[in-house]
């Protein structure tokens, strides 16, 4: 039996704790057999030597993370106890850790994950990045945050977010309204975006005045996009041809990040996504660059990683049997041959 009293110093306890104890909790239902009871800023842990041992060092790398980067959410709790290192996994030291920009209220803006860093990274040193990865990994939150630090810092005049005016999957029909009414529902994951980085008042004028332009993909035909930071968001449901038609967009002192998740393709089966084709012919071209996130830069629920994960293993599966049945096909077809 052994027990251990920690003392916490330098921390906000209710966030460290969680509200109404709810990160703690997650500390005490990762060891069940043994209890862990907070009094103010002490911590006792009583139970077998070794596994209070175990809580212990959670503890305190929850206390560090808190420390070090003024930030605990649940998720990160969660990876924590599932063995997972953040301070290699999530918030790695390196300069791209810094504050990308400071949304509303003043909260700090940070890449979260170690491939959403390397976005930041890439989009500092080339003028095209395409950013690829499931639902949930940060891709276009990070672009919208990179465009409003590039406007803050003057290094652009105005930021342009795009993405194809295509249906999930559903047939919505006839929709009220004019022409902004039409097209605002799809747009509406880049609002929400720039909702959380800048002040409504200074949100609102800047879209009146065009320093900030949600438009769809068919608007962008035509133009010349220069001196701006621009977001194709959604890429995969963009044919080549528009693909194509963006990228020809793009003025000399434009600089562009393409989002996409190539496992959420919702154009018709007759259409194929651009998005892929895109990559494989550009991404060796000096100046551009890919970064492929995963089901591990998730930041939403922790069950969208499991979900995730769970479709790519099926997909998996999936590719796998087509690839037997293609093997087998050709292995008849040429034992016919050397019959005949």
């Amino acid at each position: 039996m052994s027990e251990i009293i920690l003392t916490i110093d330098g921390v906000d306890l209710v966030e460290l704790y969680g509200e109404k104890n709810s990160k703690l909790n997650l500390l005490r239902d990762a060891f069940p057999d043994i209890t862990i009871t907070s009094r103010g800023n002490n911590v006792k842990i009583a139970g077998e030597k070794k596994l209070t041992q175990k809580a212990k060092s959670k503890l305190e790398m929850m206390v560090r993370m808190l420390r070090e980067h003024k930030e605990l959410t649940a998720h990160t709790v969660e990876d924590l106890l599932n063995g997972e290192n953040p301070f290699e996994t999530k918030l790695s030291p390196g300069p791209s850790n810094s504050t990308i920009v400071h949304g509303r209220n003043g909260k700090p803006i940070k890449a979260k994950t170690r491939n959403q860093r390397i976005l930041v990274e890439q989009a500092e040193m080339n003028d095209l990045v395409f950013a690829i990865g499931p639902a949930g990994t940060g891709k276009t939150y990070t672009a919208v945050a990179l465009a409003v630090k590039a406007l803050k810092n003057k290094i652009v005049k105005k930021i342009i977010l795009t993405r194809p005016a295509v249906e999930a999957g559903e047939n919505l029909g006839f929709l009220p309204g004019d022409l902004k009414d039409k097209v605002d529902p799809y747009l509406r994951p880049l609002y929400d975006a720039l909702d959380d980085l800048l002040p409504a008042e200074k949100l609102q004028q800047f879209i009146a005045t065009r320093v900030i332009e949600v438009a769809p993909l068919a608007f962008m035909r035509g133009r010349t996009l220069d001196n701006a930071f621009i977001i194709l968001d959604e890429a995969q449901n963009s044919t080549s041809t528009q693909i194509k038609m963006f990228l020809t967009r793009l003025g000399p002192t434009a600089k562009c990040i393409i989002t996409g998740d190539l496992s959420q393709i919702d154009l018709p089966y007759s259409q194929k996504s651009g998005l892929r084709r895109a990559i494989e012919l550009l991404e060796h071209l000096e100046g551009i660059s890919v970064v492929t996130l995963t089901a591990d830069d998730v930041v939403r629920h922790r069950l969208v990683k499991e979900i995730i994960k769970a479709y790519q293993r099926s997909d998996d599966y999936f590719r796998e049997q087509k690839m037997k049945e293609k093997e087998e096909k050709e292995l008849m077809k040429k034992e016919h041959r050397d019959k005949e």
